[in-house]
């Protein structure tokens, strides 16, 4: 039986507050909330714009590294808790592992399963013992993962292990990404201690969603994970608190109910860049009611950033940086932008230029 009833707008006060979004910290990047979650990187300083939306510290921290994370993407995380992460995020079953590696490249090494992540993380392990570019790593991994998990590119006229198995194996192997881009460098997490032999944490890891993105299910969850639903539900936790938002079923930490019924907008303005945590949820119709306006922010191929105003996204934005002293927002608004809210986004670009290091922005309209 649903127990606490509450409403869209309530849901999205909460985890505005939940992901650090209501009011700007002074705390160091590595003691903000959301590093337990993580930090996906999705362009060039798009992991700096997150975190200048919400703390005034200094954005670099020496206790965070870059690591392929929920999905195998990259993420930053604090360096204390990746073999923890690294448990939690083992696939819990051989479906889960399967759902995990869905690929058209690799569809029968879709079906080894749990031997498709233990293979390519022992692997992982074997190959990057030192710093070394990401192709030589991609190439050497090739050759000792099950032939099912590699496919032909015609490109480079050899068989490369699949990207999406190779990265889901990559904290488990002991990887860290040291660079990305061109010149993408990958290395070995110092004393790491093995390739992970079963789950361990995967509730922790489901708490941990519907407390920064919650209320939600196991279809939410299984999506950011990228596992499947019915796998989900096998190993979803009994001590939940159920609620009901606009008559759908949900589920919170019981200890956060309290939080979700007491939760109301802030003021304020964000820029939250591509790929932010808060447009990370997978129920996307209570984040972006409107249709129109989901496929402005969540795109195919490059994403932009959104902007929010008092809590909502309220339009779009990209940056192109202008040399070394200025970066330039374009703001794509998805209604009329009062006089005040236009001043508080000058205040804010001031945010997106400490954290793409130049010492001004400027905000113009499309």
């Amino acid at each position: 039986m649903a127990g606490q009833k509450v409403n869209r707008e309530q849901v999205m006060a909460y985890r505005v507050a939940a992901l650090g979004l209501a009011e700007r910290s002074t705390e160091r990047p590595g003691d903000l909330p959301l590093l337990e979650l993580g930090v996906q990187e999705y362009t060039p300083g798009s992991v700096r714009v997150a975190l200048a939306a919400r703390t005034s510290a200094d954005l670099d921290d020496r206790r965070l590294v870059m690591v392929w994370a929920a999905r195998g993407a990259p993420h930053l995380h604090r360096r204390r808790e990746l073999w923890d992460l690294a448990r939690a995020l083992w696939p819990v079953s051989d479906a889960d592992a399967t759902a995990r590696i869905q690929s058209g490249q690799i569809r029968e090494g879709m079906k080894l399963g749990l031997r498709a992540f233990t293979a390519a993380a022992e692997a992982n392990r074997e190959v990057v013992t030192s710093s070394m570019p990401r192709g030589e790593a991609s190439t050497q991994v090739s050759k000792l993962v099950p032939k099912e998990l590699t496919y032909f590119c015609k490109t480079c006229d050899a068989q490369h292990i699949a990207g999406n198995v190779w990265q889901h194996a990559g904290l488990a192997g002991g990887i860290q990404v040291e660079s990305r881009g061109k010149d993408a460098t990958l290395g070995p997490i110092k004393d790491w201690p093995g390739v992970p032999e079963r789950n361990e944490g995967i509730d922790r890891l489901i708490r941990l969603y519907l407390r920064m993105l919650g209320p939600a299910g196991p279809l939410e969850v299984g999506k950011y994970f990228g596992s499947s639903t019915g796998e989900m539900k096998k190993v979803w936790p009994d001590d939940l608190a159920e609620v009901s938002v606009d008559g759908r079923k949900a589920w919170l930490p019981a200890d956060a109910v309290g939080d979700l019924a007491e939760a109301e907008p802030v003021g304020g303005v964000r820029f939250v860049p591509p790929m932010d945590a808060l447009l990370q949820g997978r129920d996307r119709d209570l984040l972006v009611p409107d249709k129109a306006q989901q496929k402005e922010v969540w795109r195919t191929l490059g994403n932009p950033g959104a902007l929010l105003v008092d809590g909502e996204v309220a339009g779009v934005w990209r940056a192109k940086m202008s040399g070394r002293k200025r970066v330039d927002l374009t703001v794509t608004p998805f209604g009329t932008l009062n006089a005040k809210t236009r001043k508080a986004m000058e205040t804010e670009s001031a945010e997106v230029a400490r954290a793409r290091a130049v010492p001004d922005a400027t905000v113009t309209y499309a």
